[in-house]
């Protein structure tokens, strides 16, 4: 049998691998049109920040090492330029000498990947821009940084490689400006969990402009100008362009390979194209989204090598295994910051038309009376339902990674989030507490779904009316003094049985502590007293400060969650 493999990286070099373990006497070749075959994509922008300090540490596998151990044909620079698939061939051209010559194969698979996004922006050709995504690109911005003594850049996009370019062009000592054309960075997050990432950029030095996008970029000197729409400038030594990718579907469309409805590559759960003899993996395909089963584009490393290993048992042993999909699961460092989110978050869930409840946590890394634990924030999306687990959001300094995977693992097998109380988890005092913060959004939103409580979101803060609603602060006289909801009334927790006749019963009531442990605790006395219009403000004064930009939210999020406030 003949395997031809079209790209490397995560998806061709994974399936070629398995391929030859599951098929020793094939002959395989793997196409790469760059000129390394295996190398950690994610981890270039560290790389450039000096983090990874040396080069070599970027290749997984060279040419060499994979050829001698897997008996693998492996032909760099060079490209694949078109696909006859009635006599199953394929036509290649070598970037270094021009020569093409046909290639026969039994079965086919495309690995292409996916391109950066390059819209026609006037000046983009600039030799000042860059884009960020292999090693060539790589070395460009780490040469040009090195030898041109840069002091200011400029990153367009706002998702994860412009986040990571972001810290990596700081930990240089270089001024950095970020422009996204959304209001927030990392669309994959709510705007409420996306503003705590807010928080940290500009505690690290970088400028944020953010509802902004470039119209123009023009040189000025030694300096390029991007040009933002509102007709602001901002002058920088160079600019990181990562506005996002698509997928690179050139070959599978001129072949006549039907696409999805995202642009992707359309392939079956077994990863075949429309063409029996061809399979497709990783960024270049579509695949369905677990929670709203709809067809997606999920350009993941995990999920790319998950299918190089499921193609090539298909191809070897028949259609055997199965791509069920991907809930999008991911996770970035932003400085200090770990940001992670699995499934779908709630205005995406809002665009797709999914019925949800989210609500809010804030608890700490480990036990708080052991040393050292750090905020943990919590965003989870639920149906109203049944209760099934659709979305999650973690942010946070310690332990973030761990509890998305738990996340995740419910969202994934379809759980509820009876699950997450359920969820059995390895504790001691370092690591967590005896209630997890996993549990105790499942804890608090089985309070929600029994109404044993209402919530209230930051939003509807802005939207109050004095003649009908009652904001009411249940923290203590001290912490509302440093800080508060304008138009709030404050009546400690500690207090409220004792002054209830101050609290109109014609009223909507809505209560708020710090984080919303004491808010539930005052809507529950207050509805076992008669109050039937109460709600708790969801996340407290810490969700509601830090969405809304208020002066205190930097410090406020530093505010060590106590004990008495993660009792659930």
């Amino acid at each position: 049998m003949r395997y031809l493999i079209v790209g490397g990286v995560a998806g061709g070099a994974t399936v070629a691998a398995r391929l030859r373990r599951l098929d020793e006497k094939a002959e395989i070749t793997i196409f790469e049109k760059g000129e390394y075959v295996s190398y950690a994509n994610c981890g270039l922008p560290y790389y450039i920040g000096n983090v990874i300090p040396e080069r070599d540490q970027l290749f997984v596998q060279t040419v060499e090492g994979i050829t001698s151990r897997y008996d693998i044909d492996i032909r760099i620079k060079t490209e694949v330029l078109s696909i006859n698939r009635e006599e199953k061939s394929i036509l290649v051209k070598n970037l270094s000498n021009g020569e093409v010559v046909k290639e026969h194969y039994d079965k086919l698979i495309l690995s292409p990947g996916a391109e950066p996004l390059k819209p026609p922006v006037p000046g983009i050709e600039s030799n000042k821009i860059f884009t960020l995504r292999n090693v060539p690109d790589t070395d460009k911005i780490k040469n040009y940084i090195k030898n041109n003594s840069i002091r200011s850049a400029i990153v367009v996009g706002g998702g994860f490689i412009g986040l990571e370019m972001a810290e990596n062009l700081r930990h240089l000592g270089i001024k950095t400006d970020l422009v996204e054309m959304a209001p927030q960075v990392m669309a994959q997050l709510d705007y409420s969990m996306a503003s705590i990432v807010h928080l940290e950029l500009e505690a690290k030095g970088v400028k944020l402009h953010l509802g902004e996008s470039v119209e123009e970029f023009r040189e000025s000197g030694s300096y390029i100008e991007a040009v933002l729409k509102g007709g602001k400038g901002i002058f920088a030594d160079m600019v990181i362009w990562s506005i996002g990718v698509k997928p690179d579907t050139v070959l599978a469309r001129e072949s006549g390979l039907e696409l999805g409805r995202t642009g992707g590559i359309k392939v079956n759960e077994y990863l075949q194209t429309s063409d029996k003899d061809i399979y497709a993996l990783g960024d270049a395909v579509e695949v369905l989204n677990l929670v709203s089963g709809n067809a997606s584009l999920i350009p993941l490393a995990g999920p790319a090598n998950k299918m190089g290993r499921i193609a090539a048992d298909n191809i070897v042993l028949g259609n055997t295994s199965k791509y069920t999909g991907s809930i999008g699961t991911g996770i970035a460092k932003v400085f200090d910051l770990t940001v992670a989110s699995a499934g779908l978050s709630g205005k995406a869930l809002e665009r797709d038309g999914i019925p949800h409840i989210d609500s809010f946590t804030h608890s700490a890394s480990h036990a708080g009376y052991y040393p050292n634990a750090l905020p943990l924030s919590i965003k989870i999306a639920f149906s109203p339902g049944d209760g099934r687990l659709l979305g999650a959001q973690v942010v946070g300094f310690e332990g973030v990674d761990k509890r998305i995977e738990m996340f995740a693992s419910v969202i994934k097998s379809g759980g509820t989030i009876y699950d997450l109380m359920e969820l059995e988890h390895a504790y001691a005092p370092p690591f967590s507490s005896a209630k997890d913060p996993v549990n105790m959004s499942g804890f608090v939103a089985d309070n929600i779904l029994k109404g044993r409580v209402k919530i209230a979101s930051w939003r509807e803060i802005e939207r109050l009316n004095s003649e009908t609603d009652i904001l009411i602060d249940v923290r203590t006289a001290e912490e509302n003094k440093v800080a508060t909801i304008p138009g709030s009334v404050n009546i400690p927790l500690d207090e409220l049985r004792f002054r209830l006749d101050e609290i109109p019963d014609n009223k909507r009531i809505i209560v708020y502590c710090a984080v919303g442990m004491r808010g539930y605790l005052a809507s529950r006395i207050l509805m076992q007293n008669g109050f039937e219009n109460v709600f708790n403000l969801s996340g407290g004064y810490k969700t509601y400060s830090v969405a809304t930009g208020q002066p205190a939210a930097i410090q406020y999020f530093a505010v060590k969650i106590t004990s008495g406030d993660q009792i659930e």
